[in-house]
């Protein structure tokens, strides 16, 4: 009796088990359904979010662009002003005084450019109508060339098209001043009164969560971001300052005219990844057009400074910045991409910036607690 009792309860052990493989095995069948549709529904939901965010900052743009240049921009300012402190100096008068010099540099820059700027916006149909003169022979050596003329009616076609269009692209140029010069005093406040509060926006950042843990995050991640950004724009501003002086060497070698105004504005396209170093090109092209007969004259200058600039960005760049600023090409690239759709040449400039802010965020997230340090 006594083992079939043992049988009989081996028997319903088993059946106990083989009911609950039953029913693990069976449990798969209906969940992933479940599952499929609750994730389905989180990323519409994340992807809904993130096109009204875009919306937003797309619609404010007038606004937004200005005060994250300032912020952007500040923070670079707050690490020197940190540095400056050493001396004696305190934080917030040091902030304040690098904006100040900061300010004073922008201006001699707008001032430096505007004048050829404007001389050039005056000659823009005469220009205009020169470089098509110098231009049309170099077509018409090419068989599409010649069929274009022919088809526009005439070799003066091409250039009364472009003389009449110079009008109205300048009108554009002075209908978008107005809002450029709003957002350049929203840039100036904003960066002034981010100067004044950024310990206190700072302190209040960190108190704003209660754990000890929470808070030490919040200060490395802080502090990697003004790292980042302070390490990328002292090395990019020493890089491109070089491209400037090799860019008017080029142009003075190369013959063009006012070769201190050429290595200024390399200096200042440069920051604008693409298209500065397009419209770089594009300029020493029609500066080289303008001044030379030869085909091999009128392309040197331009050649040469895209390869020097081509040199610079992909081999000095990353050989100084390192490997903890290394950013993924790609990701770099449709990052331009957006923030130029958001908000045009200002918004490419912030691209990288931007992306750099990112990945410090997620670097200091992704380290386990054991391989943190506490900040210094």
């Amino acid at each position: 009796m006594e083992m079939l009792r043992q049988v009989a309860s081996r028997q319903r052990s088993k059946r106990l088990i083989d009911e609950e493989i039953a029913v693990v095995t069976a449990a798969p069948s209906a969940a992933p359904k479940r599952d499929a549709i609750e994730i389905l529904v989180a990323w519409s939901i994340v992807g809904l979010f993130v096109i009204a965010c875009s919306a937003a900052v797309y619609t404010m743009e007038t606004i937004l662009m200005p005060v994250a240049l300032a912020i952007v921009i500040g923070i670079v300012l707050g690490r020197a002003a940190d540095s400056l402190a050493r001396f004696g100096l305190p934080p917030i008068m040091g902030g304040l005084l690098l904006a100040v010099f900061f300010a004073l540099g922008l201006s001699a820059i707008v001032n430096t450019l505007l004048g050829p700027l404007s001389d050039l916006a005056q000659q823009a149909p005469r220009l205009a109508e020169s470089v098509m003169e110098r231009l049309l022979p170099f077509i018409e050596r090419f068989e599409w060339g010649r069929l274009a003329l022919a088809r526009g009616a005439g070799e003066d076609a091409m250039a009364d098209t472009v003389i009449k269009n110079a009008g109205p692209m300048l009108g554009l140029v002075v209908a978008g001043l107005t809002p450029a010069l709003v957002q350049t005093l929203i840039f100036l406040a904003a960066l002034g009164f981010f100067l004044l509060g950024r310990l206190q926006l700072r302190r209040a950042l960190i108190l704003a969560f209660t754990s000890r843990e929470s808070r030490l995050n919040t200060i490395r991640i802080m502090n990697a971001i003004e790292e980042a950004l302070a390490r990328y724009f002292s090395i990019a501003s020493l890089v491109y300052l070089a491209l400037g002086v090799v860019t008017m060497l080029i142009a003075l070698i190369g013959g063009l005219a006012v070769p201190l105004l050429w290595g200024l504005f390399a200096f200042v396209s440069s920051f604008i990844p693409y298209l500065g170093v397009t419209a770089m090109t594009a300029g020493l092209l029609v500066g080289g057009l303008m001044t030379h007969e030869t085909i091999l004259l009128i392309v040197a200058p331009a050649a040469a400074f895209f390869v020097v600039h081509l040199a610079m960005e992909n081999l000095v760049m990353p050989a100084i910045l390192g490997n903890r600023l290394e950013v993924n090409p790609f990701l770099v690239f449709l990052a331009i991409i957006f923030w130029t759709w958001m908000w045009g040449a200002v918004g490419a400039m912030l691209a990288l910036p931007l992306s750099l802010i990112a990945m410090a965020i997620v670097e200091e997230m992704r380290e386990q607690p054991s391989e943190r340090q506490l900040p210094g």
